[in-house]
């Protein structure tokens, strides 16, 4: 079945949502206005609930089918951007100095507000769809705040689904796998206390600079010495602060930067060696070196059932062919491993063709994968709770 007819009508509808919500972008919890607009739109739309405020400035949607009762399904969808300022030149580029949708949440907000659209006119279904618009995903953990909200109980969620859009992925294609499919992420900080002096006179210092130099390079040996090489791990240093003239070796430095692993003992064991990495260095070179490792989100792992389930909804709309169903795990984080926590439920990724890549100030959302994503929520929500 290719995408449905209504979904290809909705383009324009939703196109004009996407856009709106891309010009006015809004970080982490502070998706007042997005929020608003999302629940307005729920509240025109008919559906049976809108509740506001679960997660902080979360907003849930209730649609209950026409068919009888039966289970809830949760779909979700966040809403957040990224402090970026955007480069894209296009007409609804981003009016907020310093913050774009970099990421294609609006797009997500938006192609899941044209499912709800649909589901609401139709209700051909048994039970209840949940939709779910996060705030957040972008290091605020969002997903671990609506779940400790109690959203999956308040509602009766059994099985919950995430999409997001993937660059390099042609429009209409999809790309899923069981197990886990995207990263858990830890941020690290490390201080370098070592002792200033004269840039001309080094062997009177212990210089911080030259030490945290030796901490990036040891550091990588994590992946490439440390771990199986089969295993994904992840260890980049983003950050590197130290000194402020050029004739003086300063007293400190800062380094910081972010692990992904996709188990836990590879994670347990990143951790293990960069303290170890940390203190070999600081007792030779005679600096007091401390560490801050501090986890993030979980590894986001998809329940085998419920991925065939999602795969195979997928394929309904695009074909078999045009649905990868053992791709490559991303080294990215993605909060929605909370909810997959919580219950059990699948993430796939959706095509957006040639475009810049996430968190790119020249990346926007492609539209044209709008009737495909609207297609799939619908699909997947009335197999679902088929009766």
């Amino acid at each position: 079945m290719p995408i449905l007819n209504r979904a290809a009508e909705l383009q324009d509808e939703v196109t004009g949502w996407r856009r709106q919500i891309h010009q006015t972008p809004e970080l982490g919890y502070d998706v007042v206005r997005t929020a608003a607009f999302v629940a307005d739109k729920l509240r025109e739309f008919g559906c049976d609930d809108v509740v506001t405020g679960i997660g902080r400035t979360g907003v849930v949607g209730i649609i209950k089918g026409r068919l009888g009762d039966g289970r809830t399904v949760g779909l979700r969808a966040d809403m957040d951007a990224l402090p970026i300022s955007e480069s894209t030149g296009k007409p609804y580029a981003s009016t907020i100095s310093g913050k774009m949708h970099a990421c294609g949440h609006d797009g997500h907000t938006a192609m899941l507000l044209g499912g709800a659209k649909y589901l609401a006119e139709t209700r051909n279904f048994a039970g209840s769809v949940a939709v779910i618009f996060q705030p957040a995903e972008e290091g605020g953990a969002g997903g671990k705040a609506m779940v400790n909200d109690g959203m999956m109980e308040r509602f009766g969620i059994g099985q919950v689904f995430g999409m997001h859009n993937l660059p390099g992925l042609p429009v209409g294609q999809f790309a899923t796998k069981p197990g886990p499919i995207m990263a858990a992420t830890a941020e690290f900080k490390i201080s370098i206390k070592g002792r200033g002096g004269h840039a001309a006179m080094p062997h009177t210092a212990v210089d911080p600079i030259v030490i945290g130099s030796q901490l990036v390079n040891a550091l990588q040996t994590i992946a490439s010495r440390s771990a199986d090489p089969v295993e994904a791990v992840v260890v980049s240093v983003t950050k590197f602060h130290g000194g402020e003239a050029y004739n003086v070796i300063p007293e400190t430095a800062e380094l910081g930067g972010t692990v992904r692993t996709l188990k836990q003992e590879i994670a347990t064991l990143a951790r293990q060696r960069m303290q170890a990495i940390c203190d070999g260095i600081g007792q030779a070179s005679g600096a007091t070196i401390t560490l801050s490792y501090s986890p993030n989100y979980p590894v986001t792992f998809n329940h085998p059932e419920e991925t065939v389930f999602a795969s195979d909804v997928a394929a309904t709309i695009a074909g078999d062919a045009q649905v990868h169903r053992s791709m490559p795990p991303v080294m990215g984080g993605e909060d929605f491993s909370y909810m997959l926590e919580a219950r059990p439920g699948a993430f796939i990724f959706i095509g957006n063709g040639d475009t810049a890549n996430l968190h790119h100030p020249a990346y926007d959302f492609n539209d044209e994968a709008i009737p495909h994503g609207v297609s799939y929520w619908v699909k997947l929500a009335e197999t679902a709770l088929a009766a």
